[in-house]
């Protein structure tokens, strides 16, 4: 199945570069309301047959003109909220506590599960409840549903995609945030894992690969942007 994960459109506390993790969370800007309505067009080619939110209202209202355009509706879902900062709720992420936090998630996808957030979620934790989501989406695409959106959080998403698509780790990861309504496609399945296609729009070539005008790349660069 193709999986579509698609960060949600700007925040205020985006543009103040906050830890803001807590339901219900900030609405959008005028920028993320037009970034929003962009990605019915930025997403066209895809055969999306469902499209999912997680229980802040950013994610939802950054889903909601996707689904329309394609007559559905937006299935929110607690699994994909955003990862947890605990005692780091409301702190600055270019400071210490915003290090920490991301230190504390890369860490999961390398296989320290069992660190916890300060005050929040550890890995397994956070894993099982993406993964269960995903689960839900990989059987809505197995009865017709073809390619799955899930609207979330760049966090969540740069930390899901570094444990579970085998073609990316985390320094990849760490070195490439997502921009508001930036997206990773993926294709897989929960059984046989994940392989990330494109990330941000551009195509992720594997180690020793060749990509555009026989240039190679690292594991898990992205050619093209």
């Amino acid at each position: 199945m193709r999986l579509l994960l698609v960060r949600h459109g700007q925040t205020p506390t985006n543009v103040n570069y906050l830890l803001d993790t807590a339901v219900p969370g900030p609405g959008l800007t005028e920028l993320g309301e037009r970034q929003a309505a962009a990605l019915p067009a930025a997403l066209a080619d895809e055969r999306i047959g469902a499209v999912y939110a997680s229980t802040l209202v950013r994610t939802q209202l950054t889903a909601a003109p996707l689904a329309a355009a394609r007559g559905l509706d937006v299935l929110v879902r607690d699994g994909i909220r955003e990862i947890s900062a605990g005692d780091l709720e409301m702190r600055s992420g270019d400071s210490e506590d915003g290090a920490l936090y991301m230190r504390t998630v890369f860490a999961w996808a390398t296989g320290e599960v069992e660190l916890r957030m300060p005050g929040g979620e550890n890995g397994v934790e956070f894993l099982a409840r993406y993964d269960a989501v995903v689960a839900e989406a990989a059987e809505a695409a197995g009865t017709g549903a073809g390619a799955v959106a899930l609207v979330s959080h760049g966090a969540a998403i740069r930390t899901w995609v570094a444990a579970r698509a085998h073609n990316i780790d985390v320094p990849f990861a760490a070195a490439h945030r997502l921009a508001n309504t930036g997206t990773v496609i993926l294709e897989g399945t929960p059984q046989d894992g994940w392989k990330a296609l494109t990330w941000a729009g551009a195509t992720v070539v594997p180690a020793g690969e060749a990509g555009p005008a026989g240039e190679t790349r690292p594991a898990g660069e992205a050619l093209g942007g």
